[in-house]
């Protein structure tokens, strides 16, 4: 029997949508603006595959939103720990649940949130016992967290079915919020933790640094400004890659957020989703312009949640240009490029290939999950 811990963070990515970069400290400004938290929905997919194997695994959790509701629902055991968390609940309550699970002698922790959650259970557990994270935040640059939610259920499903599963040491990155809403961004390595690994299930750390390859990216946003037609709502997603867009068409970019085009003039900055959601009412035609994140090889779910499930249905695959250098794409080491839109559904009806815009009139085809 595996005694697993396990603790959400119920306001984890809570301020994606809303175009607010992260949760830290912006809970209740991301629920005045319309989020709706989405961190139990997160974990219930990396949980529901371990529920054929409720008699090999037990949970020591914590009370309401933060485990015990989940666990309750999908009919696992558990018990809770003597922690009782406040509501809302804060980092300080994360901090002292992880403590109780490690003297409860948890096998391993499991944790639904986003870099600032990663960061908190590095602070109590470190190298202590194993660690793996469901991903639900904005931010998710550390390497503890399967590269969806479903790939950290699977990783946990082989455990319980006895398979070879190694421990590997991963680094916990956090980013400067506050630093990352003014298009600054500001990583530092908090620690590392060990984490389960299986194939491709868990993602690497990302890649930060500046771009050098400016040849390579002129040569993008050329061939993106060339093809962009009259009266079509052109949405410029967040990142290095495609400010080199922004760049060519000489007009103002957020480096992290979402901007939107037409006629090559701007309209709008930083969008949100509901934002994206009333031009694409206002404009017959769209386009959808973004880069992989380099290392990880997410098109949707790192750092854009503005592209929403219903955004993206609306727009269609069709009317998406992913745009990469071919270093980057080299970076994944044969890994498939991944949408982790938070809608199963939409991710297993968009897999199959991907076409990428390398450079001026010079595309690949890449498989994505």
């Amino acid at each position: 029997m595996i005694l697993f811990g396990f603790i959400v963070n119920p306001f984890a990515g809570l301020g994606g949508a809303v175009g607010l970069k992260g949760s830290d400290g912006v809970a209740e400004e991301a629920i005045a603006r319309g989020a709706v938290p989405k961190a139990n929905d997160r974990a219930r997919l990396a949980l529901e595959i371990l529920v054929p194997y409720r008699d090999k695994c037990r949970f020591i959790t914590c009370a309401g939103d933060m485990g015990e509701h989940l666990l309750q629902a999908l009919g696992f055991d558990f018990d809770l720990v003597p922690h009782k968390a406040a509501v809302p609940s804060t980092a300080e309550d994360t901090l002292t649940a992880a403590g109780q699970m490690m003297e409860a002698r948890a096998d391993l922790l499991i944790f639904a949130g986003g870099d600032g959650t990663a960061r908190d259970i590095c602070q109590v557990i470190g190298e202590k016992i194993p660690v793996l994270g469901i991903p639900a935040g904005v931010k998710i640059h550390s390497g503890v967290y399967g590269v969806t939610p479903a790939a950290s259920g699977e990783v946990l499903r082989q455990l319980l079915e006895g398979g070879l599963v190694d421990i590997r040491e991963a680094e916990v990155r956090d980013l400067d919020e506050e630093a990352f809403r003014q298009n600054l961004v500001r990583a530092r390595h908090f620690g590392d933790m060990r984490v389960p690994q299986v194939g491709h299930f868990v993602q690497a750390v990302k890649q930060g640094g500046v771009e050098s390859e400016e040849m390579v990216l002129a040569d993008i946003s050329a061939q993106v400004v060339r093809d962009m037609e009259d009266d079509v709502l052109y949405l410029i997603g967040s990142g290095k890659t495609t400010q080199s867009i922004m760049d060519e068409l000489m007009l103002e970019n957020t480096l992290l957020g979402v901007d939107a085009v037409f006629n090559r003039d701007l309209i709008g900055q930083d969008l949100a989703e509901t934002d994206i959601w009333d031009l694409l009412q206002k404009h017959t035609s769209c386009v959808a312009v973004v880069s992989i994140m380099g290392g990880q090889g997410h098109v949707f779910g790192r750092g854009n949640q503005q592209f929403s499930p219903r955004i993206l249905r609306h727009l269609g695959k069709d009317n998406l240009r992913i745009i990469s250098t071919k270093t980057k794409i080299t970076g994944l080491n044969g890994r498939p490029l991944i949408i982790d839109s938070g809608d199963p559904d939409l991710d297993r009806e968009w897999g199959g290939t991907l076409e990428i815009i390398t450079g001026y009139d010079d595309a690949l085809v890449y498989p994505l999950a």
